[in-house]
């Protein structure tokens, strides 16, 4: 298919032609030529009020739907503000192609206004990323982007397209096949090593499913529960795999990690075989390393060879895709058990669910009668109920987000994990109702991550985005608090934000054409949860004015042993005894 057209044209085109159907943007100089056909378009250009706010929503979208989430910005400045949610998606495997414009060719290079070298300064945080400065490569480039940011391990790509190259006369021509020489990503795993694996299961007496973000990305939910069912092993969810596994099976354990669950930290810590399952044994999941899971042998299974005894040695490693993994693994586990041969593991399930009953989550309330944070995050989800989308920004909130909201199904949790951006939930929210319009949405930020993207309020307002927002408002940067009251003798230097007072969260959302709501009673919650869920035409944003002095707990200090997890100020599980009759 060849047509003369704009290299403009050509871009908008090519952009419909990888099935991208929404892009988050705002026009600028560089990459003016291409708006001007993209009004013409079937693709829904929505006008956000910060690049930031278009790159985390782009993440949302994708993070919801499991598409390519498309962004769009200027050269310069625009592009630069696109920095950090292209080094978030890079972090999270999130799919996503960033297009920027770029001065004309000839000016590249000679500082011209709103330059910026935006392929060199994202070469670290993308997959790949291309510079175009001849039109005529514009489809083929977009096809390769959207191509590699899709598959194998996902990610964001960058397509970085010369003003000069948009506004010349091309041809269009869509590519029919791609040749990418060096990137074939491996998805089937090698038999061999399926073997070895299953023959450690079968052989190990302690085993653990340690399960990443990786499977929410292959989609492998269902094969999970089929190898969760088949052996009996208990499971833990990473931060990332909120959702992979209900909540509410026995067999699950909670989320590992420094704000993780005692059972499954003494899980991991005790086991004598973790299988790694789309994880990559970061160092808030780990602890020391030195003295993680001292005993255990390692099953590691991820698309990403390169993360493959990264961080932790691996026995058996298996590069593949986390759903043929899964698919495999369960044949043959299938077929030994035809054969009589299946594990024993009786007497560590009853050890973990042991530690799960004596060591449960749960929280004070605050003395004073003021409103719990933990308790607001748990009415929330309660009555929002697990069809629910939830979006978190960064901080104490989305660790009791990710501890008492009960996730039953995968994509239902969208956070910024790896590299932990604070103004993430607003605008990720947005591209999660723009992505799925039916679903309620609810972003569960705090009064900080709040104000530094709450302008893409804007944005939903006018362009009939209806996401709810609770402020979890303890007028302070919690978690950067939390750790001043725990390791600098509560010198609270530069953490109070005076929330409460400045600015009004209720006046400042009927500013942007929203619904303001505030709570600030344990007896209040519930009705002002279901009054945010009655409002289904314009954007809600909820000001929860909870007991500013809650701590998440359990904790693992960062740098410390898995061994030495708190579960409370000063006090520490005793679980080494019921170990000794295993």
């Amino acid at each position: 298919m060849t047509e003369q057209m704009t290299g403009a044209q050509s871009l908008i085109r090519s952009l419909e032609a990888a099935g991208a159907d929404t892009i988050f943007g705002i026009p600028g100089g560089a990459i003016l030529p291409a708006y001007d056909p993209l009004m013409d378009s079937t693709i829904r250009h929505i006008l956000v009020r910060h690049e930031q706010g278009a790159g985390h929503a782009a993440q949302g979208y994708a993070a919801a739907t499991g598409r390519v989430g498309v962004c769009m910005a200027t050269s310069g400045p625009g592009a630069t503000n696109l920095v950090t949610p292209i080094a978030d998606a890079h972090m999270d495997s999130v799919p996503m192609v960033a297009v920027t414009g770029q001065v004309g060719a000839s000016m590249i290079g000679t500082d011209a206004f709103q330059e910026a070298d935006i392929r060199g300064i994202t070469m670290p945080i993308t997959k790949h990323n291309f510079l175009v400065t001849d039109p005529a490569e514009i489809p083929r480039r977009i096809a390769e982007a959207f191509h590699i940011a899709s598959t194998g391990r996902p990610g964001p790509v960058l397509v970085d397209v010369a003003k000069s190259a948009l506004q010349a006369s091309t041809i269009f021509d869509w590519p029919s096949e791609l040749h990418l020489p060096g990137y074939r990503p491996v998805t089937r795993p090698h038999a061999k090593q399926i073997r070895e694996a299953t023959r450690l299961i079968l052989e190990s007496r302690k085993p653990v499913l340690y399960v990443g973000g990786g499977t929410i990305r292959a989609r492998a939910s269902r094969e999970l529960l089929a190898l969760a069912e088949l052996t009996g092993i208990p499971v833990v969810t990473t931060l990332m795999a909120r959702g992979a596994f209900p909540d509410s099976h026995v067999q699950h354990l909670g989320m590992p990690g420094m704000h993780g669950t005692v059972a499954a930290v003494a899980a991991l810590q005790k086991s004598d075989l973790i299988i790694s399952l789309g994880a990559r044994f970061d160092d808030r999941v780990t602890g020391n390393l030195d003295s993680f899971a001292p005993h255990a042998k390692i099953i590691h299974a991820d698309i990403d060879p390169a993360e493959i005894g990264k961080n932790r040695h691996a026995d058996v490693p298996i590069v593949g895709d986390v759903r043929e993994v899964l698919l495999d693994l369960v044949a043959t586990l299938t077929t030994e058990a035809a054969a009589g041969r299946t594990g024993d593991y009786e007497g560590w399930v009853a050890f973990v669910a042991g530690i799960k009953s004596t060591y449960p989550l749960g929280y004070d309330e605050p003395a004073d009668g003021g409103l719990s944070p933990q308790y607001v995050i748990e009415r929330l989800g309660a009555i929002a109920g697990p069809d629910t989308v939830y979006a978190s920004g960064v901080g104490q909130h989305q660790m009791w987000a990710a501890q008492f909201v009960r996730y039953e199904k995968p994509n239902t949790w969208i956070n910024s994990g790896g590299l932990g951006t604070m103004g993430y939930a607003v605008p990720a929210a947005m591209g999660a109702k723009v992505g799925m319009p039916d679903t309620t949405v609810w972003a569960i930020d705090g009064d900080g991550c709040f104000q530094m993207t709450n302008q893409e309020l804007a944005t939903c307002a006018i362009n009939d985005i209806p996401i709810k927002v609770a402020i979890i408002n303890n007028e302070s940067l919690g978690m950067v608090r939390q750790w001043q009251t725990l390791f600098y003798n509560e010198r609270y230097s530069n953490t109070d934000l005076h929330s409460k007072r400045i600015p009004d969260f209720v006046k400042l959302a009927d500013a942007y054409g929203c619904v303001g709501l505030a709570c600030e009673k344990p007896e209040d919650v519930d009705a002002t949860i279901e009054k945010a869920m009655g409002i289904n035409d314009v954007p809600v944003v909820v000001d929860f004015r909870v007991h500013r002095d809650a701590m998440v707990w359990p904790m693992v200090a960062a740098g410390t042993s898995n061994d030495e997890i708190k579960y409370a100020r000063d006090l520490a599980p005793d679980f080494d005894e019921d170990e000794a009759s295993l």
